[in-house]
Parts: C-alpha cells; sequence; structure tokens
C-alpha cells in the first residue's frame, strides 16, 4: 500500500510540472509573420541568417542580457531582405528595447521600452548593413549595440 501511495504522489508531481510548463507572458505590437531561423548567441559568433518562411518574411530575436547589464547577448546579427519581424525579449528587470538604425542614422524599427517582458515590431529591409542599439540613455554609450547584416 505504501509503494502505491508513492507512485500516485510521483504521477500527481510529473502532472503538476507539465501543468506549470509551456505557458509565456509575452507581448506583442504585431503578429509575426512566418518564423523563421532566427539569430541566437553562441555557436558562430551569435549569427545565423534567417532562413525558409515566407517569401520575403524573415524573423530576428534580439536578447538582453538576463542579468541586468547593459548589453544584448549577442552584437551580430543577421537576416535576409524584405519585411522582418524583429522580436525583443528582455528577461531582467532593468528596462531596455532594442531599435534598428539605418545607415543615414534613422531610426527604421523600435519596440516599446520594456523590464521583464518581450515585445516585437517588423521593418522592411533591405540589404545592408545596419545598428540595434538600445534607445534608453546612457545604454548605447555604454555600448549596447550592435550589427544587424541584412542579405
Amino acid at each position: 500500500m505504501k509503494k502505491l501511495a508513492a507512485l500516485f504522489v510521483l504521477i500527481l508531481a510529473a502532472f503538476a510540472l507539465v501543468a506549470c510548463g509551456g505557458g509565456s507572458d509575452t507581448t506583442s505590437d504585431t503578429t509575426a509573420e512566418t518564423t523563421t531561423t532566427q539569430e541566437e548567441s553562441g555557436g558562430n559568433g551569435g549569427e545565423k541568417e534567417a532562413e525558409g518562411g515566407t517569401a520575403g518574411a524573415a524573423t530576428v530575436d534580439f536578447e538582453a542580457d538576463p542579468s541586468g547589464s547593459l548589453a544584448y547577448t549577442t552584437d551580430k546579427a543577421s537576416s535576409k531582405a524584405g519585411k522582418v519581424t524583429v522580436n525583443f525579449t528582455n528577461s531582467s528587470p532593468v528596462p531596455h528595447d532594442v531599435a534598428i538604425e539605418d545607415e543615414a542614422g534613422e531610426t527604421i524599427a523600435q519596440t516599446e521600452v520594456l523590464a521583464e517582458g518581450s515585445e516585437s515590431t517588423t521593418a522592411e529591409l533591405e540589404p545592408g548593413e545596419y545598428k540595434f542599439f538600445c534607445t534608453v540613455p546612457g545604454h548605447r554609450q555604454a555600448g549596447m549595440e550592435g550589427t544587424l547584416t541584412v542579405k
């Protein structure tokens, strides 16, 4: 009987763990197009080209350093040209955002400033080099920026 009771407790614990996972507390300004492979830190210097999906649609993910440092998890990203969904995640309590700036220095896409959340925006990007950065005063100057290469 004790073995049966222990087995029952283990089964209930397993169900509880499954019920707790999988959800997401994200907010979004726009509905994401077909999601494709996006940049991530690690591997090949934090850079992966967006592939597949709908013609002209791509997704690029940016993440603020989870420790609260004034940094993103990578300083390089790439995407194919066309309509690009920019996803930004900030799991730290320090407010951040991500903005995309063209070669002329004009901001062409920007998420909301947020702490402990996610935000998305879209931009029509031509091939070339763009800067991504945090618009919170002092963060870009502290090094919170990187290069987005669009092919």
